[in-house]
């Protein structure tokens, strides 16, 4: 295995569109794990599912990776996911952990993402519940930043394995 192939899984997602996911089972095994805070499944076609239902349900979807650490057989990315029409972009900092097989392409993908802080809390009546709960269960230590996110670095300055 060669960094090679950590590059053609970035390039996946970050190129992502409806019509490439027909390519799915390029960057997957067949018996692929895949899990973020609402889906996880087994098998390259319900994680083909996944990626359907995102490019149904959100307008203009984009990932972008920001930074890659790790070995060619185990990697985190840091990403940020952006969707919605211009006028009212959004945006989620995540990372993953990506396993690969010796083929390559990828035996499990982890997502590691808080979307109580980063979609909860921004619906008008839950968001104020979340907000509250948060503030009740941290840690009062006087210099928190609770709308703190990911350093606002040039995202083309990438760490490559």
């Amino acid at each position: 295995m060669t960094a090679d192939h950590v590059r053609r899984y970035i390039d996946f997602f970050e190129r992502m569109e409806p019509g490439s996911l027909a390519s799915v089972d390029t960057y997957f095994v067949a018996d692929a794990h895949f899990v973020d805070p609402f889906n996880d499944v087994r098998g390259s076609s319900a994680i083909r599912r996944v990626f359907e239902h995102m490019f149904a349900n959100c307008v203009q979807p984009r990932f972008e990776v920001v930074e890659c650490v790790g070995d060619h057989a185990t990697v985190y990315l840091r990403w940020r996911f952006s969707f919605g029409a211009a006028a009212a972009r959004r945006q989620i900092d995540g990372v993953s952990r990506v396993q690969f097989a010796a083929d390559g392409r990828a035996l499990e993908h982890i997502d590691y993402w808080d979307p109580a802080r980063q979609i909860y809390e921004t619906i008008p009546l839950l968001g104020r519940l979340m907000r509250t709960l948060r503030r009740r269960l941290s840690t009062p230590l006087g210099n928190e930043t609770p709308d703190a996110q990911l350093p606002t670095e040039p995202l083309n300055q990438r760490t490559w394995p």
